[in-house]
C-alpha cells in the first residue's frame, strides 16, 4: 500500500513518518519544502489543486496531518483545516483516508470523559475548522482520529503547556497522549478494517493537573493557584475506550509519569 502522508515535517507528522517507513510500505509526502527520509517527496501547498493531484496520484492511502494551528489568522485557519481538507478528501474518493483532528473540538466539558458521539462544540478558528471538516469527511467514509495533548520524544509541546497552565487552578487537568501513541493510533486506523466513517479518541489514562504541569517542567506553582475557581472540572477530558476496543489500540504510555520514567519525554 502507498500512503500519503501531509504535514509531514511538523511534529506528529515527523515522528508518525519514521514510524511509518519502518513498517515497510512505500510512503509519499507532501511538503511544502525540504526533504523526508525514508520517502518519496512531493513539494507543493495543500491549498493548490495541482500539487493535491501530483501527491495523490499512485496512492492508495492518505493519512492527513497537515493543518493550520497556532499563530495564523482565521482565515488560514479555515483555508488549511477546512477548505483544502475537504478539497483533499474529495479528489481521495475511494482510498482510505485518516484524518487527524482534535479533542478541542469538543469544547466544554460534559460531567463525565467526552465520547466520541457527544455533539462537538469548538469555540475558536481551530477547532471550528477541525470540526467542520469532520463533519464533510466523515460522510465521505474518513477514518477520523481526535487527539489529546501530544507530547514526548523531544516536542516542546509539554513545556509550551505552561502558557495556559501558569493561569489556570492547580487542580485543572489538562488529557495528554505521547507521540508513540499517537502513531500507533494513527496506524492502526489505518489498517483497521470496516471502520470507514468512524471516530476514535486517542488519549492516555491519566490526564494531569496545572500543578503537576508545573512540576514536570521544574517550575514553581503561583501563589494561589489552589485557590483559584474550576469551573468545568471535565472540560478536555475524554473517553477512550472505543479505541481499545474497536482499533485494540493500548497506550504504550498509559501516563505521562510511564513515559518520563522510560526516558521517552
Amino acid at each position: 500500500m502507498r500512503i500519503l502522508v501531509t504535514g509531514a515535517t511538523g511534529r506528529v507528522g515527523s515522528r508518525f513518518v519514521r514510524r511509518l517507513v519502518a513498517e515497510g510500505d512505500p510512503v509519499r509526502a507532501l511538503v511544502r519544502g525540504g526533504e523526508v527520509a525514508g520517502a518519496e517527496t512531493v513539494v507543493g501547498d495543500l491549498r493548490d489543486a495541482d500539487d493535491r493531484r501530483r501527491a495523490l496520484d499512485g496512492v492508495d492511502a492518505v493519512v492527513h496531518l497537515a493543518a493550520a494551528f497556532r499563530g495564523v489568522p482565521d482565515d488560514e485557519a479555515l483555508a488549511v483545516n477546512h477548505e483544502a481538507t475537504v478539497a483533499l478528501a474529495h479528489e481521495a474518493a475511494g482510498r482510505r483516508f485518516v484524518y487527524a483532528s482534535t479533542c478541542l473540538v469538543y469544547g466544554p466539558g460534559r460531567g463525565r470523559p467526552v465520547r466520541e458521539d457527544d455533539e462537538p462544540a469548538p469555540a475558536g478558528a481551530y477547532p471550528e475548522s477541525k470540526a467542520a471538516a469532520e463533519r464533510v469527511l466523515r460522510e465521505l467514509g474518513a477514518r477520523i482520529v481526535r487527539l489529546a495533548f501530544v507530547y514526548g520524544e523531544g516536542d516542546p509541546h509539554l513545556a509550551e503547556s505552561l502558557m495556559w497552565a501558569r493561569r489556570w487552578p492547580a487542580h485543572q487537568r489538562l488529557h495528554l497522549v505521547h507521540h508513540a501513541d499517537v502513531a500507533q493510533g494513527l496506524l492502526r486506523a489505518l489498517r483497521a478494517e470496516a471502520i470507514d466513517g468512524r471516530t476514535f479518541n486517542i488519549a492516555d489514562d491519566a490526564p494531569v493537573t496545572a500543578a503537576e504541569l508545573h512540576a514536570l517542567n521544574g517550575e514553581p506553582l503561583a501563589a494561589g493557584a489552589a485557590e483559584r475557581p474550576l469551573d468545568d472540572p471535565w472540560a478536555g477530558i475524554v473517553d477512550n475506550r472505543a479505541a481499545r476496543r474497536e482499533l485494540g489500540w493500548r497506550p504504550i504510555y498509559p501516563s505521562v509519569y510511564a513515559a518520563q520514567d522510560a526516558g521517552a519525554l
